[in-house]
């Protein structure tokens, strides 16, 4: 280098760089780059850094302060995703891709909700070789779900809601939410509001509040099993089992244990008040406690699940239709002769005709369960997405009879609905809704 500075001042012209120059030139070049390093320059740590290990990527140095995620820039077209991704999310995306970080802990290990879920969303389009079109990734709150519900988001769908109402029932008027895709659903359902509506309104009354949960147990014999049902529904001991059911609970209140059998293996069908709530969880944790209790007398006893399809849940059965689950709730109106023709475009005994023939004959020649009704299902599962419940749940709580009759010397309609296994509870969903129960839901005029 001296060498060199003398043939600058003195105006000489440089001669071919020999391998001792080299040399120098490279190990002055390499030790510029190490003190950079070593000053925590992120772009040149990214060089010198081995990429060998999960956490060099995904956590930060301990001798500093990590800086506040960047954005996730994985948004737009296949063309432009490769040239504004940074380095860093490239390296986590390549290794998510080849499998050696699992897609699940990226929120955990960046920090960043949003920024993981775009970076699996990159992962999946590269894996599969789609884009992922139509799904949109920004504008959601990814912390508000985190260990809540909905593991690895890639993003979120958007559904329209409308209200329909108000809806005049109990003496009080309510607007009812509906999350839907199908159309007309909320103008026939907001059409049938205005017919109760003029007609002076509908009235409700709950038959019974109780949410189920049926454990399956196994015996070595069959008489063990009738052993534990008989001791079970036996009215002696209901008070002590009341005791051991409610003490994890202040709302949960046991109400009664109905008990089946199948073979050797013992189904018993425990139900519980739960206040407002739903439930489950509730009656669950209860039905720990009886089960824990049970393990002294009957050591014999094997507990296969604390849930052995007896409850139902989530599946259409007789169990729920005769005995309820959740809300069993019967609904009423008187609509008027001249509200069913100006609002409803029909007459009384045409509607009359209609529900025999096809709500209730129709639906028995099909073998229908719990399925004497035009469509429960579309109205129940469009206010549960709305409020925060769990659409999977619409399977018993759409189960539905309607009941079409004259009245008033055949001038006026009476219409019923009975619906014997509502489950609906307090939700608070992940767009932020406070949700009331069913028996309140809307807004009040």
């Amino acid at each position: 280098m001296r060498r060199w500075r003398g043939k600058i001042r003195s105006s000489i012209p440089f001669h071919v760089v020999d391998l001792t120059e080299i040399l120098a030139i490279f190990g002055l070049v390499a030790s510029l780059i190490y003190l950079l390093s070593f000053f925590g320059i992120a772009f040149v740590q990214s060089i010198v850094s081995s990429t060998d290990e999960d956490e060099d990527f995904l956590v930060g140095s301990s001798a500093a302060p990590a800086p506040a995620p960047a954005p996730c820039v994985l948004l737009g077209s296949a063309d432009t995703v490769s040239e504004k991704m940074p380095q860093e999310d490239e390296e986590i995306v390549a290794a998510v891709v080849s499998g050696k970080i699992p897609s699940y802990v990226l929120e955990t290990r960046l920090g960043d909700c949003r920024r993981a879920a775009g970076l699996r969303r990159e992962a999946v389009r590269r894996i599969t070789g789609r884009q992922i079109e139509g799904l949109p990734l920004d504008g959601f709150d990814y912390a508000s779900i985190l260990g809540q519900c909905c593991e690895l988001p890639v993003g979120y769908v958007q559904l329209p809601v409308g209200i329909a109402g108000p809806l005049l029932l109990d003496g009080q008027r309510f607007y009812v939410p509906m999350a839907t895709t199908e159309g007309c659903l909320v103008a026939s359902t907001n059409r049938g509001c205005k017919a109760i509506a003029e007609s002076g309104g509908a009235t409700s009354v709950v038959l019974r509040d109780a949410m189920t949960r049926a454990p399956v147990a196994r015996f070595p014999t069959a008489r063990r099993s009738a052993e534990l049902k008989a001791f079970l529904e036996d009215p002696a001991n209901f008070d002590t089992l009341s005791v051991v059911f409610n003490r994890s609970s202040r709302f949960g209140r046991l109400q009664g244990v109905q008990c089946a059998m199948a073979g050797r293996n013992i189904y018993m069908r425990f139900s519980c008040s739960t206040g407002d709530a739903m439930g489950m969880n509730m009656i669950s944790k209860g039905v720990q406690n009886v089960l824990d209790y049970l393990q002294d007398d009957f050591p014999d006893m094997d507990v296969i699940s604390i849930s052995g399809n007896f409850c139902a849940d989530k599946k259409p059965a007789a169990v729920n239709w005769i005995e309820g689950r959740g809300k069993s709730v019967v609904c009423e109106a008187v609509i008027k002769e001249e509200t069913v023709k100006k609002v409803l475009k029909t007459n009384v005994q045409s509607l009359v005709e209609l529900n025999v023939i096809k709500n209730l004959a129709g639906s028995a020649i099909a073998g229908a369960l719990g399925g004497f009704n035009a469509h429960a299902s579309n109205i129940v599962s469009a206010i549960f997405i709305a409020t925060g419940q769990d659409p999977a749940q619409n399977v018993e709580s759409s189960q539905c009879i309607t009941m079409l009759e004259a009245v008033n010397d055949g001038k006026d309609l009476h219409i019923s609905v009975t619906m014997p296994s509502i489950e609906d509870g307090p939700r608070k969903s992940p767009i932020d809704h406070n949700v009331r129960p069913m028996s309140r839901i809307g807004a009040r005029s």
